[in-house]
């Protein structure tokens, strides 16, 4: 089988590491062409040119690179035409992906295209699945509740698993020696907090999370605050928490390989934490730390948003549970006076932690923990689909 893959962030290279491991293993002899990472590499992939080249975000980043993502583009499309794959498989990064898919299929119209990673249609902009379904025949969903969202606009779609779910757990004992290995007492009060990764919801969250610790502080005086900052942000984190109370620890992960690890870690050692919104939550969830998210956007953004959001929940947690056991602290309940409320509120009340905690449990289940490896379900879904292509095209041959 020749499979021709296109992943264009880190994200999707993972996902394509981990898909490309269950398809060797379930399909030996697999041939591999297309755009990929390290973890896509490790697994055999010579990429076309470097992913880097389309890991952009942004309008105004965006912008100046238009002429080398057209030419990038245009250059996948050809190398698909050549190569004759069995299959395309597309991987999240949709602003790309999905044109080079539709060109594909403009000049091959019977080419079986995978795209992993469903658009989040059940949270805004409906019509993202009719327009995907135009190209793509299959998706592969990272969210339980996905499948019937794609089917109604006419692909197949199988929910494989969360990567979230395969990422390791630190122990009592990792926590112990994280807490160890920063000076923070074993019995110290511990938060977390994470403002983010991109620039602007960093510089929006930033002030409202540093004042949000004094009240706290004031009420537990042995508090102590660690911050895992992103990379592209480590140096206004950095900037901002040096005058924050409780002694921050700052982790910053540049250069660090074990940066994932003591994140996790510091996840585990803390007691809750505050969070920008977003997939951090299920990292959270994963390690069972109570927690409180926050997301605020300009005026006009955020007036927007309310239009077009299909649902009052946005935490995953919640989604995944039906609840509202993580408090969101969105838009105009942004505020410092009600995040530090929530936090003081999960550090004094047990029924209160309990509750998020059987809600962060019940989460992992439902993306897959337990089960098969997502990799792997993704890879037989795949299969499945081509199997059951294949015998659709020869039944309308023979009619």
């Amino acid at each position: 089988m020749k499979a021709f893959l296109i992943a264009g962030e880190p994200s999707g290279d993972l996902l394509g590491g981990a898909l490309l491991a269950g398809l060797q293993e379930l399909a030996p002899g697999l041939q591999l062409a297309g755009v990929g990472g390290p973890a896509m590499a490790a697994r055999g992939l010579d990429s076309l040119f470097p992913m880097s080249d389309l890991t952009l975000m942004g309008l105004a980043e965006v912008l100046p690179h238009l002429p080398k993502l057209f030419r990038r583009r245009d250059e996948a499309v050809r190398a698909i035409r050549a190569w004759r794959p069995d299959l395309l498989i597309t991987i999240d990064s949709p602003d790309f992906t999905l044109r080079v898919t539709a060109a594909a299929r403009a000049a091959r119209p019977d080419l079986p295209t995978v795209h992993y990673v469903a658009p989040t249609v059940w949270a805004w902009r409906p019509g993202r699945a009719t327009k995907m379904a135009r190209t793509i025949d299959h998706v592969l969903a990272l969210l339980p509740f996905e499948p019937p969202y794609m089917e109604a606009a006419g692909m197949s779609c199988d929910f494989v698993g969360h990567p979230v779910v395969e990422a390791p757990v630190p122990d009592r004992a990792a926590a112990a020696a994280f807490r160890a290995a920063h000076g923070i007492a074993a019995d110290a009060p511990l938060v977390v907090v994470l403002p983010g990764s991109r620039g602007s919801e960093v510089k929006r969250l930033l002030p409202v999370f540093g004042a949000a610790l004094p009240p706290i502080a004031a009420a537990l005086p042995d508090l102590r605050v660690v911050v895992p900052a992103a990379g592209p942000v480590a140096d206004a984190v950095t900037a901002a928490a040096a005058a924050w109370p409780g002694a921050p620890v700052l982790l910053d992960p540049r250069g660090r390989p074990d940066a994932a690890a003591e994140k996790r870690a510091a996840f585990a050692a803390a007691d809750v934490a505050m969070a920008a919104s977003g997939t951090v939550t299920l990292e959270l969830a994963a390690t069972a730390t109570p927690h409180v998210i926050a997301y605020d956007a300009a005026w006009l953004t955020r007036q927007i948003a309310q239009r077009m959001l299909l649902t009052r929940r946005v935490n995953l947690v919640n989604l995944l549970t039906d609840s509202d056991s993580i408090p969101e602290r969105t838009g105009a309940g942004c505020r410092a006076d009600l995040i530090a409320a929530d936090i003081l509120t999960l550090l004094r009340e047990p029924q209160a932690r309990a509750a998020q905690t059987a809600a962060m449990a019940q989460s992992m289940t439902a993306l897959g923990r337990g089960g098969p490896p997502p990799g792997r379900r993704a890879a037989q879904s795949v299969l499945r689909f081509l199997d059951r292509s294949g015998r659709e095209a020869e039944a309308a041959h023979s009619r």
